[in-house]
């Protein structure tokens, strides 16, 4: 061609710059571009472009008067003309027009797109040239373009594009080293592999492409590690290119298989910081990745588990199993679970858990063994009907009985749905109305247990802690246990070897020692062994565990007063290894469990025990004095935020104290009076004796008698009496009533605590008034206090203490009554000859 127009005239030249993507203007790219264009590019003649559109035409069309136009700008101009009223003109003569009729320009439209394709070939060729010859990055990002240009221009394009090998060039981009390139080069095999508007692959096979975009193997990884560019325009084309190739089945397993790319994809999801559309392009890819199952699994496990409850609840048969399998291996967290209670929680109950076929009833029982394991979806189940069916695959023996393996699932389940602490009582699990508290269940909970494994009987056992930890079904499995007799077996469990039947086991018998303590006292004694292997774990040291906890609150838990178990325990050495824990946990060697408190609770009650039999057991006597029990008691008062402690401190203390005036040393005056005391005792004088006991009026100490005059005793008791709780506060009140008991002086206890600083406070226990049994004791104290003169003429003129007298004389019980009669006599507010009630030693 040599530069004329088809009619003939030279045509005017216009460069190809910016052709790489459609433009004819000669100053969208730079110098060089457009050098290097211009050597390569055939011209531009004028009459290849509409007068209308300056662009190159592709539906060229001649009107009447022989101008040619492209067809859809004339159409326009005619509409234009027409809508407006104004005379149908040629746009470029301005001269009046008869028709609008167009002719098409076929030779000028064949001219022009054979021009098309010499040009597209050579700039074709161009763009192979700079990507494999890896030119300056100015030359790679036109070649990019203009495939972008040309797979935009048409569809049909991009088979062109495959044929030119153009593709795995373009991957090789990937790896340059500079951004722009990698990122131009993602954005181009994203529109490369792009549907068009229908989704719709036209003329060319897109599979076909996909395949040439996998030749070398690695580009889905390399794809993929862009993900990881933390908010870049990298990342962004990574994701839209990955959706776009996640439309092709045969490419989601194996961007699913690149390790990482499914848990960035899912954490891309829901992420706050990315656009909306990277957000959306992530979520899309991820559901095209749910066409194949091993990537619904990893999104499973890493917290995307719509896809796979979908195909749970809508997947053929074999697809349900596997996805119920799969969700039974699954770790999931809380909330999880409680999502996927609500999803397939009834699914996995009523159309998986009752199938006859024992696959089917493996993978829900497992699914289900994992949902229940939290309170809350554990509750979701339980109002989904699964109790019922969970029940009878228990009970079920036969030919119809599920395997042993598949039972202990089962009694897992049940135990985790015991624990959610919902109300059992209201739920029917059998035919005859039977609840899981019911005696006949019980009873077939305990007949399992008894003719179980090890594995499922420390299941069976935690359906029974479960429900003894509950206030409303505690006792009905008490009463079910007693009326089937199983006290003694289910105290044998405590020997096994397996540890964590043996915790089971433990932490039954301390959920039922409250309520059927004697029991297991009796069955305690009755038989060898189970108390030493409690002794034994109690003084394990290996920190403070759960077991030991549960061992030393059953123990803790049983009557005080059985003379028969404490002489046990101190035959076998109990008492000593509980004073040497406590100390220990007292002295800081022992920290940082959170079984610590119950812990300490259960050793205190337990070593108070010694404190209930000292008048039956010689050997009581000798443990607390050689170990100082009073004075460890004494200290453990001080134990603040441990109420419990601190209450049973003060009630050994009571009891110790109450045997001091029977271990008090007398003098030989007090023993025996003299002869010449005996004949002449108004000229006898009695000698002073110092260093006596003012209470006991003997020789005492904290260690051998026990006095609470030693060691501050006193003074700790009575710092608890404003405690908040009342039952700290009765225990102390009672511990310091010992110093005004009969047997003792009381005038010098009634002194004792006056320098104590003591009568206000129980005047201010009086006046409280926050229980019958404080007030009870209350009252006998300050009956006591009011003998004294100096502190009843005081007492006298405070209204706020007759008036609780009053009201103990009016609303108490019988003795309390009798007492606030005599209390009231002190402070003359009632007359000595009243005798309302008889007169009081």
């Amino acid at each position: 061609m040599d530069g004329r127009g088809l009619d003939g005239s030279k045509g005017t030249y216009y460069s190809m710059a910016g052709s790489w993507d459609g433009s004819t203007d000669p100053g969208s790219l730079s110098d060089e571009s457009y050098h290097f264009e211009r050597q390569h590019i055939e011209p531009i003649y004028d009459a290849f472009i509409c007068p209308l559109t300056k662009q190159i035409m592709h539906d060229p069309v001649t009107s009447e008067n022989g101008q040619t136009f492209e067809r859809e700008a004339i159409e326009k101009w005619f509409t234009e003309c027409r809508e407006s009223g104004r005379k149908l003109v040629c746009p470029l003569t301005l001269k009046e027009l008869r028709s609008t009729e167009l002719n098409p320009s076929l030779a000028l439209r064949n001219t022009i797109e054979e021009w098309n394709a010499r040009n597209e070939a050579a700039k074709l060729d161009m763009a192979r040239r700079s990507l494999s010859l890896g030119g300056a990055e100015s030359e790679i990002l036109q070649a990019l373009m203009f495939v972008q240009h040309l797979c935009q221009k048409s569809r049909s394009n991009k088979h062109v594009i495959r044929n030119a090998e153009l593709i795995p060039m373009i991957v090789d981009m990937l790896k340059s080293s500079s951004r722009r390139v990698r990122c131009k080069a993602l954005e181009t095999l994203r529109i490369v592999a792009e549907e068009d508007s229908d989704n719709k692959v036209v003329n060319f096979s897109f599979g076909d492409i996909v395949q040439e975009i996998l030749a070398e193997g690695d580009t889905v990884r390399t794809i993929v590690k862009f993900l990881s560019h933390e908010q870049s325009k990298e990342r962004e084309e990574a994701v839209a290119l990955l959706f776009e190739l996640s439309k092709s089945e045969s490419l989601c397993e194996k961007i699913g298989s690149v390790n990482g790319a499914i848990l960035i994809l899912v954490g891309m999801t829901s992420s706050k910081s990315e656009n909306l559309l990277t957000v959306e392009n992530a979520d899309k890819t991820l559901e095209n990745l749910a066409v194949c199952e091993s990537n619904v699994r990893q999104m499973a496990e890493n917290g995307r588990l719509q896809p796979l409850l979908t195909l749970l609840l809508e997947g053929p048969p074999e697809t349900k199993l596997s996805m119920a399998s799969y969700l039974g291996e699954l770790v999931l967290n809380n909330d999880v679970k409680v999502f996927v209670a609500r999803t397939v929680g009834s699914s996995l109950i009523n159309n998986i858990m009752i199938s006859s076929n024992i696959q089917c009833r493996e993978a829900a029982l497992k699914a289900l063994n994992q949902i229940s394991a939290f309170e809350a979806s554990a509750r979701v189940l339980i109002e989904a009907g699964i109790l019922p069916p969970l029940v009878k695959d228990l009970f079920t023996v036969g030919m119809n009985q599920l395997p042993m393996r598949l039972k202990e699932i089962s009694a897992t389940i049940l135990a985790n749905l015991v624990n959610s602490g919902y109300d059992f009582d209201s739920i029917l699990v059998g035919p005859d109305h039977q609840t899981l508290v019911s005696e006949d269940t019980v009873h077939h909970l305990l007949h399992l247990i008894s003719n179980t494994g090890p594995a499922i009987e420390c299941k069976l056992l935690n359906v029974l802690v479960g429900l003894t930890s509950s206030y409303t079904t505690v006792l009905s499995v008490v009463a079910a246990i007693k009326s089937s007799g199983a006290t003694i077996s289910l105290v044998q469990f405590i020997e096994v070897p397996q540890k964590e039947l043996r915790l089971a086991s433990i932490k039954l018998l301390q959920n039922l020692s409250p309520h059927m303590g004697q029991e297991l006292a009796d069955a305690l004694r009755g038989t060898a062994g189970q108390l030493g292997t409690l002794i034994k774990i109690i003084s394990e040291n290996i920190g403070i565990t759960e077991e030991q906890a549960a061992a030393v609150g059953l123990l803790a838990d049983l009557p005080e007063r059985d003379v028969g178990l404490t002489r046990q325990m101190l035959d076998e050495g109990a008492f000593q290894i509980v004073i040497s824990r406590i100390v220990k946990i007292r002295q800081g060697e022992t920290r940082g469990s959170r079984f610590v408190t119950p812990y300490l609770e259960g050793l205190v009650r337990i070593l108070s025990r010694v404190t209930f039999v000292l008048a039956d057991e010689p050997d009581a006597l000798m443990l607390c004095r050689e170990h100082n029990l009073a004075a460890l008691f004494t200290d453990l008062l001080q134990a603040n935020g441990l109420d419990h402690v601190q209450m049973v401190s003060a009630i050994a203390l009571e009891n110790l104290s109450q045997q001091s005036k029977n271990l008090t040393k007398l003098t030989e005056f007090h023993l025996k009076p003299s002869l010449s005391a005996i004949l002449f005792p108004c000229c006898h004088k009695p000698p002073v004796i110092t260093g006596l006991c003012r209470v006991h009026q003997g020789t005492c100490s904290l260690k051998e008698t026990f006095c609470l005059l030693e060691g501050q005793g006193v003074e700790k008791l009575v710092a608890l009496l404003d405690h908040t709780n009342e039952k700290v506060v009765e225990a102390s009140l009672a511990a310091l009533s010992t110093l005004l008991d009969d047997g003792v002086d009381i005038e010098k206890g009634v002194t004792v605590l006056c320098e104590a600083e003591g009568i206000k406070p129980i005047l201010d226990v009086l006046q409280e008034n926050r229980t019958e049994n404080l007030r009870r004791r209350a009252v006998w104290v300050v009956e006591r206090l009011l003998r004294t003169e100096d502190i009843a003429y005081e007492v006298s003129g405070d209204p706020n203490v007759s008036t609780a007298l009053v009201d103990a004389f009016q609303h108490g019980d019988y003795r309390t009554r009798q007492i606030a009669e005599c209390a009231l006599k002190h402070v003359d507010k009632i007359p000595n000859f009243s005798g309302i009630f008889p007169n009081m030693g």
